[in-house]
């Protein structure tokens, strides 16, 4: 099989085989370590993206103006509907539990995108899915103080215009740590969290390579179950509540596609995309 290039960020040969492969170019060790640097970084930004959100709410509060990125919003919003007795302690919380059961699900779409049961891509997801899951739990506790003895967590912005400015930073900034560390782990497709596993088979079979238009695509499941979520909050509270939507969703939505193509190019750029197999790709 033709090994061929698909760092771009924009489109890939209009031509190519029926089944979209490239083989492995970089070592082992280079491989591995940059998919472990990448595995934390994702769940930082994640995790910074909502926390800013929070912080920015108020003490009590966890709807802002400035919100989480796309996925990362609706996760939270569905673990704020899941029963309390999820919550088990430590980093089993309820964030893991949304975290992971949402992948869960995106694990039966991207396998019939790719038209075939791989249960190689399906352990590679799963193996993926329970240390990022984790992580994000831990980082979640960590910024907002809890089990961590004299510190509180990051402090409420309040009413400063500063602390204000530096949350929408922070948000942004967390947003594109996401895209960059979906750049890496994809390139080095050791295993992948199961929506950025949607990201590119959508880019690469459907999209032309195009990194942008494949991450809104990707958007659609947890669309259906922020809608599905919000849905059950408002009924619980009596009224509309949308938490982790906002500035920074939008920030999300408009960008974290193109930072990751962009990210393709300028960060580790002799690091191409390793074994990629979409599946048959469409016309």
């Amino acid at each position: 099989m033709t090994t061929m290039d698909f760092a771009t960020s924009s489109s890939s040969p209009s031509s190519v085989s029926s089944s979209a492969r490239a083989g492995r170019t970089a070592s082992r060790g280079t491989t591995i370590a940059l998919f472990a640097l990448s595995l934390p970084l994702n769940a930082l930004g994640n995790v910074l993206t909502a926390v800013s959100s929070n912080r920015v709410a108020g003490e009590g509060a966890q709807a802002s103006y400035l919100g989480a990125a796309f996925w990362t919003a609706a996760e939270y919003n569905f673990a704020d509907v899941l029963p309390a007795w999820l919550n088990v302690g430590g980093v089993f919380n309820l964030q893991f539990w949304s975290f992971f059961l949402v992948g869960l699900a995106v694990i039966v779409v991207n396998q019939l995108l790719v038209g075939r049961v791989n249960w190689a891509r399906i352990l590679g997801n799963v193996i993926f899915l329970v240390p990022f899951s984790l992580l994000v739990g831990v980082f979640t506790d960590f910024f907002l103080g809890r089990y961590t003895p004299g510190w509180d967590g990051l402090p409420y912005a309040g009413s400063s215009i500063v602390m204000h400015v530096a949350y929408v930073l922070v948000n942004f900034v967390g947003v594109a740590c996401i895209a960059i560390a979906i750049s890496i782990y994809q390139r080095a497709n050791i295993a992948l969290h199961p929506a950025d596993d949607l990201m590119q088979i959508l880019r690469f079979k459907y999209c032309k390579g195009n990194a942008a238009v494949a991450m809104w695509l990707s958007y659609v499941p947890p669309a259906l179950v922020a809608v599905v979520s919000i849905a059950l909050l408002s009924v619980a509270n009596g009224g509309l509540t949308v938490n982790f939507f906002g500035l920074g969703t939008v920030f999300a939505f408009l960008f974290q596609g193109g930072i990751t193509g962009w990210a393709d190019t300028h960060v580790f750029p002799s690091f191409k995309h390793q074994a990629l197999d979409v599946g048959a790709v469409a016309a």
